[in-house]
């Protein structure tokens, strides 16, 4: 038998429940003093406050290690665009390895294409933009001794030996500033071979790699993570295949509009604005002013004019007709979300937050729907082969009852 508790022992139980009572008892009537939007105000912000707090975190980690994280996200980005075209080999009976040997082949010809493209138009018109910019300085000279400035000679080059006096004594500046270019392409060159190896893994195992990601999540999660994850795959497979097309569309209007006014650099213009349109809406604008700059300087006014009538006439285009027609149907993101997370995207990260900025929204609103209308527990979860057909498509029925199971 268990020998009874000493009396001062149950006397300070006692008083020890009586207290919490009161307490509890205390608490609950200042709970029924408020209004009740006030509890839920006051209930919705510290969980607020503590989500903000946890978004904080993860930002300000991402920030920190920015040169292994943006190598990874557009190794993700060419991934979506190149395991279609590894799926298409293999389906065809191509072994594995070598449909991913073409894949990277290709990858690595596009990007050297380009760069011969615009290293070898700048080599053979570098002599003709000489005598060009040289003109053009003798423009602006005249243009500036007439009215309304009315400047003499005497103090334009007056203007010019302060410049150079003032780069001249900021030496130490330019120094700095060359030993940041050089850190600079030390880190293009890393993040480049690791965007390379992480696009050559996602190729390799891109299935086991998000079998280990939900394998991270509890247990009973794991099926809704699966399907989310699954869904904004296929979302951002759409994004960039049609980002491609709306790029190329871009690229080749203003392009053409430079080739025809005789401008010189009309295929570096041309990539260029390729490279930017992936910025949706603004991307293409911004890019087409150095068209309309190069066009100013070299060839006056009226070109210029003319070029910046074309730059519209395709952000129009784009806005209008590629972005509605093609992209809406390719991702569900309205055109006032599009500018607000770009723009939101710019403050808070640069252009690589604007380049990211459309395709995060873009998933994360497809995961975000797949979850709230709780899917994965009416429809299979996605496949990842095929978007052409419906988005939730049909696997065994047993493989969706059993929670936790990731194929």
């Amino acid at each position: 038998m268990t020998a009874p508790r000493p009396r001062s022992f149950r006397t300070a139980a006692f008083r020890a429940r009586t207290g919490a009572a009161r307490a509890r008892s205390e608490s609950q009537k200042v709970d029924d003093s408020l209004p009740r939007g006030v509890l839920l105000a006051s209930a919705w912000s510290w969980r607020l406050l503590l989500i903000g707090a946890a978004i904080a975190v993860l930002l300000f980690v991402i920030v920190q290690l920015r040169l292994i994280v943006v190598p990874v996200l557009i190794a993700i980005l060419l991934s979506a665009l190149l395991v279609p075209l590894k799926d298409l080999l293999v389906r065809v009976h191509v072994p594995k390895w070598v449909a991913i040997v073409v894949c990277m082949a290709v990858t690595v010809a596009v990007l050297g294409g380009l760069l011969y493209l615009v290293g070898e138009q700048l080599r053979a018109e570098s002599g003709t933009l000489r005598h060009q910019t040289m003109a053009s300085v003798e423009s602006l000279r005249t243009w500036l001794t007439g009215p309304p400035f009315n400047l003499s000679d005497r103090q334009i080059d007056d203007g010019i030996r302060q410049i150079t006096d003032a780069v001249q004594t900021d030496s130490q500046v330019l120094i700095n500033g060359a030993l940041s270019v050089g850190s600079t392409v030390g880190h293009f060159a890393t993040g480049l071979l690791l965007t390379l190896f992480s696009t050559l893994f996602i190729l390799i195992d891109g299935e086991g790699i998000w079998r280990w990601v939900v394998s991270v999540f509890p247990r009973r999660a794991r099926l809704a993570a699966d399907g989310a994850g699954r869904a904004g795959w296929l979302t951002l497979r759409s994004f960039v295949r049609v980002q491609i097309l709306v790029a190329s569309i871009d690229a080749l209007g203003i392009g053409l509009g430079a080739f025809f006014l005789g401008l010189p650099l009309a295929v570096p213009v041309a990539v260029l604005v390729f490279l930017g349109s992936f910025i949706p809406i603004v991307g293409a604008v911004v890019t087409g002013t150095l068209a309309v700059f190069i066009a100013l300087v070299y060839k006056g006014f009226w070109f210029a004019l003319i070029m910046l009538a074309v730059v519209l006439f395709v952000q129009q285009l784009e806005g209008h007709v590629l972005q509605p027609l093609i992209m809406g149907t390719a991702v569900k993101v309205h055109p006032l979300a599009v500018v607000l997370v770009v723009a939101a995207g710019a403050l808070l990260a640069g252009v690589t937050g604007a380049l990211f900025a459309v395709p995060f929204a873009a998933v994360l609103n497809v995961m975000i729907g797949y979850i709230s209308l709780q899917s994965w527990k009416t429809a299979p979860p996605p496949r990842w082969q095929s978007s052409r057909t419906a988005l939730w498509q049909v696997v065994p029925r047993e493989r969706v009852r059993r929670a936790g199971n990731i194929d």
